[in-house]
């Protein structure tokens, strides 16, 4: 193994109900040769209520940038949406996985089978969404596969 090999930056996208999944999702990025940049493993629970919670936002909106890729983990939720929009106005790499208390739980996962938190359903037009999703991802794969 070469322990200075360049590998792919990964913003791991996941809502504060898969805070008790961050470890496994962590795992599964690494597994899959790529280095994973995890909030909550960076802030711990919005920096435990230590600092305004917008400056935790922001942080993790700068890490969004720096990153190479975006994958997003589990059901939705309006923070993790704010932050798969930003990752496509940055024309990042994005992907979407299953989420859960397993190490096995954790798969691929199609735009029709992502599932939104309840804070999303109320708010957005869910099938909008996944539109735009899919639209976003055929230009990323096109510009990736000229």
């Amino acid at each position: 193994m070469d322990l200075f090999e360049k590998k792919t930056i990964v913003y791991t996208a996941m809502s504060r109900h898969l805070f008790y999944a961050r470890m496994l999702i962590c795992k599964y990025v690494l597994e899959n040769a790529a280095v994973p940049l995890n909030p909550f493993n960076v802030w711990g629970y919005f920096l435990y209520e230590l600092v305004d919670r917008n400056l935790v936002r922001c942080g993790n909106n700068n890490i969004v940038r720096i990153a190479d890729e975006t994958w997003v983990f589990g059901p939705i939720a309006d923070g993790v949406l704010a932050e798969i929009e930003y990752a496509m106005r940055l024309r990042k790499v994005l992907k979407f996985f299953s989420a859960g208390s397993k190490y096995s739980d954790i798969n691929p996962i199609t735009i029709e089978e992502i599932v939104f938190e309840p804070d999303v359903i109320n708010n957005r037009n869910t099938e909008s969404i996944k539109i735009d999703l899919s639209k976003y991802l055929n230009l990323i794969s096109n510009r990736n596969n000229p």
